[in-house]
């Protein structure tokens, strides 16, 4: 049975996996780790494993160290990385993508709803890292055949909006420290369910895997269950039933806007994961009804688009600024909501 792949395909995922493990033996004699490290992994050259180490992913004892660290015996080597160390084979495909930056080191690119982000099982073509991987496969980095090259972040199958891919082990290095130490600054565009009494606001609670859907995430109490996650958010603009909010990431979890949303009672709309795909707001009448009904044919996925990113750039350390416009049929879905209120009778 294969797993569905909007399961498998995560809005974030900033945990660091561990690819490689080694005990230092008692008889090693002082020795730079990087010097270490290349005469135990097979085909990694030096100045890749320098680059892990400047980006704080290669620990000893569970702490980064520098390259020119000398292991010592008894010494707990480790190397991590964005993603987990199991993989499939990348196949590059033609696809067109929309590119709204490109230079030797990243690429941002505006996703598609519908595009899932990178391969997994049931779903090994169609991605934008399937297209990526033909766009750059000159890059050594993309013709490696790992399944998910230069990504260091991602965001839902039907979430539309900007991602930053790496181009080289370097960018890719200091980027994914970026992410893991929320240096970055993500804001994103919902379309929710209802009005708020108060226009800003945070939303705290960690999240986990549904104890009843494990295709869900939950919000749990503070405790051992679940990762602390925190969403800020504004509401833009009041539609009545409807409420345009923008939301400020602090922590990435899996589908965290969307459970944090459903979690205080406005799921975005649209969403059938989470409720946002039923009327929840609004009157009885057939023909409110049917006006909703058709919204959700206008926008057949729940209402959410990454709408800009901040990061330092890997290289040149310079702060860049991403943004971009709402799609097509998130804006559709808002004028004709405003054309809905501007006509709606007193009794209704």
């Amino acid at each position: 049975m294969c797993a569905d792949p909007e399961e498998l395909e995560l809005e974030e995922q900033p945990e660091l996996f561990e690819h490689f493990r080694f005990e230092v033996d008692k008889g090693q004699s002082l020795l730079r780790i990087d010097k270490f490290l290349v005469n135990r992994i097979e085909n990694v050259s030096r100045s890749k494993i320098q680059d892990a180490a400047d980006a704080g992913n290669i620990l000893v004892n569970s702490n980064p160290v520098k390259s020119n660290y000398k292991v010592k015996p008894g010494d707990i080597v480790s190397i991590v990385m964005t993603h987990p160390p199991r993989e499939i084979e990348l196949i590059p495909q033609d696809i067109p993508i929309k590119i709204i930056y490109e230079d030797d080191d990243v690429i941002l690119v505006n996703k598609d709803p519908e595009m899932v982000v990178h391969p997994a099982y049931g779903n090994y073509s169609g991605t934008l890292v399937n297209a990526l991987a033909w766009h750059l496969k000159e890059l050594p980095l993309f013709s490696s055949g790992e399944a998910r090259p230069g990504l260091v972040h991602r965001i839902d199958k039907n979430t539309s909006g900007i991602l930053v891919v790496a181009k080289n082990e370097k960018a890719l290095n200091k980027l994914a420290k970026q992410f893991f130490d929320r240096t970055t600054d993500r804001k994103y565009i919902a379309i929710v369910w209802g009005s708020f009494d108060e226009k800003e606001g945070t939303i705290t609670g960690n999240i986990g895997r549904s104890l009843k859907d494990r295709k869900k995430m939950d919000v749990f109490p503070e405790g051992n269950f679940g990762k602390h996650a925190v969403t800020h958010y504004k509401v833009l603009e009041e539609l009545g039933y409807l409420s345009v909010v923008e939301c400020k990431l602090e922590t990435g979890r899996t589908h965290q806007i969307r459970v944090h949303f459903a979690h205080i009672g406005h799921p975005i709309f649209n969403d059938d994961t989470y409720g946002g795909d039923q009327i929840l707001k609004g009157t009885t009448y057939t023909k409110y009804k049917q006006f909703v009904q058709n919204c959700f044919k206008i926008l057949p996925r729940h209402a959410l688009h990454a709408k800009s990113l901040a990061f330092d750039h890997p290289v040149t350390k310079k702060r860049m600024m991403f943004d971009s416009e709402l799609p097509e049929d998130m804006v559709k879905l808002i004028e004709k909501w405003k054309v809905y209120l501007s006509g709606r009778t007193n009794e209704e």
